[in-house]
């Protein structure tokens, strides 16, 4: 049995996140039928992680496993002609039998994308803010979640998970152009909704509706009601995941 990963990326629009579940369409769904039709045998396939309903990815991992050899250059060729026109694979390599799409990624990062004024070609991918936001605090804000493990604050509510710990290495915004920008947000692993609560929150920051002090008194509570809404999902990118 030799084990596979796949590379590729989507766009999250039309999509209810990347698991595959019952009567909802899913990015998983896709890359499993397309598998299975040119490989002509049942493929399940392993993501590196969850994205939630609209969310995209620049660079998404998944893992296959079965008895042929598989030539991955042809393999990537022939998937990119039978899938949709919002997921694109980048390619398709064997690996070791104990690597794993999740359990052996180290660090993934995510973007979440805003901008000030209305622009058409942006309104799909960044979120417009209508409001003046004060980045440099921003930022030193972000850099507090550098010094935190437990992101119980920025979980979503009433989930399975097991524990609320991450090492987040990187946490900041970015300037993209005169209006537009972007915050980056590196880490071993990621709670289900916490890019978009921590963005939430560091913007009550940016708008002055939150002190630091509030915003680390916050993180302390672990209690997701005392931070910021969830941002909207179509400005969330998974950028990379490392291994």
């Amino acid at each position: 049995m030799q084990r596979y990963f796949i590379y590729f990326s989507y766009d999250g629009t039309s999509y209810h996140g990347w698991q595959q579940q019952p009567n909802s369409h899913s990015v998983q769904a896709e890359l499993q039928k397309a598998l299975s039709t040119i490989l002509r045998e049942p493929i399940v396939v392993v993501g590196a992680g969850r994205t939630d309903t609209g969310v995209h990815a620049r660079k998404m991992v998944a893992h296959f496993d079965i008895e042929a050899v598989i030539d991955g250059e042809q393999l990537a060729y022939k998937l990119n002609r039978l899938l949709p026109r919002d997921i694109s694979v980048a390619g398709v390599k064997p690996v070791q039998a104990d690597m794993h799409a999740r359990f052996s990624a180290k660090w993934r990062t995510y973007h979440y994308y805003v901008h000030s004024h209305k622009n058409p070609f942006l309104r799909h991918y960044s979120c417009q803010l209508p409001f003046q936001l004060d980045y440099p605090l921003m930022n030193q804000a972000a850099n507090h979640l550098l010094s935190v493990t437990d992101f119980g604050a920025f979980c979503k509510t009433h989930t399975d998970v097991k524990t609320t710990l991450c090492e987040v290495v990187r946490a900041e915004w970015v300037q993209t152009g005169e209006d537009s920008w972007y915050f980056v947000i590196k880490a071993n692993r990621f709670l289900r909704n916490m890019v978009r609560a921590v963005v939430g929150t560091l913007i009550e920051v940016g708008r002055h509706r939150m002190t630091l002090e509030q915003f680390d008194a916050v993180i302390r509570s672990g209690n997701r009601s005392n931070a910021g809404e969830s941002m909207p999902a179509h400005a969330l990118f998974l950028e990379e995941i490392e291994y």
